[in-house]
């Protein structure tokens, strides 16, 4: 891969890191604000609504600009974002900035996700998606227990410090190594970028990514009070046992695009399959400590090796024109199943059947995306019956 991907991935890191770290603060950030673990949950979909309506906005505001001055300026974006967070004085004031904080997200993995395809071979697209999306999974791999642990030894608003750090080095290192070949400018008229949303098979791309990610995020948004309600786990265990996390994260998002290189319709369905399968599972798994911890480790795993097949099957049915819009609305359609998620899984624990019961609620919604999937495929086999009775022998 060329280093430009590596600084990509430098970039994804930390607004990956400041996505994800709220999880493991809900405990202190619900007793310092003097707000429900529900409510602190709604931080996540804050976060995530921002991203889905930032993704497409600031895609089409900055089409015209250098893709690289676009990166940059949107980590000087989230780097604010995260010192307003530090700085909140109120639960008002925090889901303020956790919402400034989200306009650079869906962007930044939109056009970075189609530099990051311009900077390599073909065959190696999904590769070098993942590969940019390995800094999510190194965020959760360590920059979210390490964010957690922070968090309990110093206060919740030391990691807020710390990751607007961890922005400004990952702006400077966009800077020096992102080529001026990444800085290509969108140049086709706006009406043939917002035709994407007119193809039936880029809006059930996005569709299937919505409902895949509601499911994850219906159980990953409440790990710490299932590690430790249900589990029996300490809140000290909490952030180790999200180290199992992040390497499922590292593993099944390198598996997912080695598989989306081969074929991203056989990847997607297979990968959705075994997230459902995983999630429906847990139902029985958190109520053992070594089970939970194995399956908190398999629905990392499960989870991101969708996000490949995921934004590759969207790219290429978006075509040249609306490939970064494409892009930046999957990335918004990602957070918006967050922010489903977050939501919904606070409605079970909330008004019942209670917080034992998000996992199998996730795992339905899962599998309604993958309903979704088989559709999309069916769609595939009635426009080119040969390529996917080729497509089916794979599966």
């Amino acid at each position: 891969m060329p280093i430009a991907v590596y600084a990509l991935t430098a970039g994804a890191f930390g607004i990956g890191t400041t996505e994800f770290v709220i999880m493991g603060l809900l405990l202190q950030v619900s007793a310092d604000l003097g707000v429900s673990i529900p409510a602190a949950g709604l931080l996540i979909s804050g976060y995530a609504l921002g991203v889905f309506v930032g993704a497409p906005v600031l895609t089409l505001a900055t089409r015209r600009l250098p893709r690289k001055t676009v990166l940059i300026a949107l980590m000087a974006i989230f780097t604010l974002g995260n010192l307003a967070c530090a700085l909140a004085p109120s639960y008002g004031a925090l889901m303020t900035a956790r919402v400034v904080t989200s306009l650079a997200h869906g962007t930044f993995f939109g056009v970075g996700s189609v530099v990051a395809t311009g900077l390599v071979a073909p065959d190696r697209r999904a590769s070098a998606i993942a590969v940019m999306f390995t800094g999510l999974t190194a965020a959760t791999l360590l920059g979210v227990p390490f964010g957690a642990w922070l968090g309990l030894a110093y206060g919740w608003r030391a990691t807020f410090w710390v990751v607007a750090a961890i922005g400004v080095a990952a702006s400077v290192v966009l800077a020096l190594f992102v080529p001026r070949a990444g800085e290509r400018t969108d140049t086709a008229p706006l009406r043939d970028e917002l035709a994407v949303l007119a193809r039936p098979q880029v809006l059930l791309g996005l569709l299937m990514t919505v409902l895949g990610y509601a499911g994850v995020f219906t159980v990953f948004t409440y790990v710490q009070p299932i590690l430790t309600q249900i589990s029996g786990f300490s809140p000290e265990a909490v952030s180790p046992i999200l180290l199992v996390f992040g390497a499922g994260l590292a593993a099944g998002n390198l598996l997912g695009g080695r598989l989306a290189d081969r074929g991203p319709m056989p990847a997607l369905l297979g990968t959705l399959t075994i997230l459902a399968l995983v999630l429906a599972a847990m139902t029985l798994a958190v109520h053992s400590g070594v089970t939970a911890v194995i399956f908190v480790g398999l629905l990392g795993a499960a989870a991101f090796a969708t996000v490949a097949p995921l934004q590759l099957r969207v790219l290429e049915k978006a075509g040249g024109a609306g490939q970064s819009l494409a892009s930046s609305l999957n990335i918004a359609a990602f957070n918006l199943g967050n922010a489903l998620g977050a939501w919904l899984g606070g409605v079970v624990i909330e008004q019942g059947p209670g917080l034992g019961a998000v996992t199998w609620v996730a795992a339905v919604v899962t599998a309604t995306g993958l309903g979704v999937a088989l559709w999309s495929a069916h769609l595939d086999r009635r426009a080119s019956p040969a390529a996917d009775g080729r497509a089916l022998c794979d599966i």
